[in-house]
């Protein structure tokens, strides 16, 4: 018989919808736009990037805006990503790159900071969450991405090598063309927006897989499929002292979850046997899909 629809399963499926990767996406095309035009603008920084290639150009040639060169940019990467990438990753991008065209264009805001390190370190976190809340989503901001993604797929080289060598790149033009010290402390800032990416990548991703060996394990098994809501395997074992049959329930939950499910188990069998294991990325029915290109 069918377990009934839960809430968790409804808001797991809409999690999974249209209209959460474009909150996703929007949400962090406005924190990269914020990032870019109110913190790292004001103060001559270069960020990596699309964005950062756009913000080169912009201190070089000013007759147009920051957005308008993010967009300019963006327009030949996503004409060769139209035919070399899947359709629905380069819509996403594509609403995700207008996004950050339109964000950029529309703040005016300059946020009220004297030192240039508290500018780093605000603009890294800002833009690596939002990169990190854009990357959650089945699309992205666009340009470099897109790139990367080709690059991978018609040269197999991996996307953040991709990442790195253009970054390269734009930060050799920018100690061509700007201030040694800006330079020195865009370095920095990238160095905080990728750790504050990988960050949100993997808080987001982890989960914990659970076994547990107790006397009871179908109602163990029963518990976590019906209040934690969560699929479980009955593995086949054999003690290693007595040698008796036991079954082994196996299951992949998220930190959330934890607490609860030891509450959960002890309660039925105080002397249960719980081995659990974190740091797994888990692809699969309930969790994340694996983003195709």
């Amino acid at each position: 018989m069918p377990l009934p629809q839960s809430l968790h399963q409804r808001f797991r499926r809409f999690s999974f919808g249209v209209p959460w990767n474009l909150f996703l996406i929007t949400a962090g095309s406005l924190l990269v736009a914020f990032a870019v035009k109110s913190l790292a603008a004001p103060f001559g920084l270069l960020t990596g990037g699309m964005s950062g290639l756009g913000l080169l150009c912009f201190y070089l040639f000013p007759k147009l805006s920051a957005g308008a060169w993010y967009f300019l940019l963006n327009v030949p990467v996503f004409v060769l990503g139209w035919v070399s990438v899947s359709r629905r990753f380069i819509l996403y991008s594509l609403y995700g790159m207008a996004a950050v065209t339109v964000f950029i264009e529309a703040i005016d805001y300059v946020a009220p900071i004297q030192d240039v390190w508290l500018a780093v370190i605000a603009c890294g976190a800002c833009m690596g969450l939002g990169i990190g809340m854009a990357m959650r989503s089945l699309g992205s901001t666009g340009g470099v991405d897109i790139l990367a993604v080709m690059c991978k797929e018609r040269f197999n080289i991996s996307i953040g090598t991709f990442d790195f060598w253009f970054n390269i790149a734009v930060f050799a033009a920018g100690f061509s063309f700007l201030d040694l010290n800006v330079m020195l402390y865009s370095l920095a800032m990238t160095l905080i927006i990728s750790m504050v990416t990988d960050y949100c990548l993997r808080v987001f991703a982890n989960r914990v897989m659970v076994l547990v060996i107790s006397e009871r394990p179908r109602e163990v098994l029963e518990v976590i499929l019906r209040q934690l809501d969560r699929g479980a395997t009955v593995l086949s074992g054999r003690g290693g002292y007595t040698g008796h049959d036991k079954e082994v329930v196996l299951t992949m939950i998220n930190g959330i979850q934890l607490k609860r499910l030891e509450e959960l188990v002890y309660s039925i069998d105080p002397r249960a046997f719980t081995i659990m294991g974190s740091g797994f990325h888990v692809l699969g029915e309930g969790f994340s899909p694996r983003k195709v290109y």
